[in-house]
C-alpha cells in the first residue's frame, strides 16, 4: 500500500519561496513518474510539475521558471522549490505517482497573500 507524506506548504508573501516534500512508502517508485498537482477553489486540479524516473521533467507554463522539481537520492522522494510566488499560485498542493496506475497525495495548502 503505497503512503505519501507531504510537507513544506504555509501562507508565504508575494514574491516568497517555498519548498514542498513528498516521501513515499510501501513501494519503490524507481520507475514510477512522480508529480505535484494544484487545486484551487473553484478551479480543476492541474498539473504543475513532474520528473520521471529518468529524470525527465514537465512543467505547466505558469510556473516555468520560478517552480523546480527534483527527485530525492532515495528516489522514493520528489521536491518542488516554489521561488517568486504569486497570489495565483494559492492552492491546496498534492504529490502524485503514477506508473500503470496513479497514487495521491492527502494535499498541503500553499497560500500566497500579504
Amino acid at each position: 500500500q503505497l503512503q505519501f507524506v507531504e510537507s513544506g506548504g504555509g501562507l508565504v508573501q508575494p514574491g516568497g519561496s517555498l519548498r514542498l516534500s513528498c516521501a513515499a512508502s510501501g513501494t519503490s517508485l524507481n520507475f514510477y513518474t512522480m508529480g505535484w498537482y494544484r487545486q484551487a477553489p473553484g478551479k480543476q486540479r492541474e498539473l504543475v510539475a513532474a520528473v520521471t524516473g529518468g529524470g525527465v521533467t514537465n512543467y505547466a507554463d505558469s510556473v516555468k521558471g520560478r517552480f523546480a522539481i527534483s527527485r530525492g537520492n532515495a528516489r522514493n522522494t520528489v521536491h518542488l522549490q516554489m521561488n517568486g510566488l504569486k497570489p495565483e499560485d494559492t492552492a491546496v498542493y498534492y504529490c502524485h505517482a503514477q506508473r500503470s496506475n496513479e497514487h495521491w497525495g492527502q494535499g498541503t495548502q500553499v497560500t500566497v497573500s500579504s
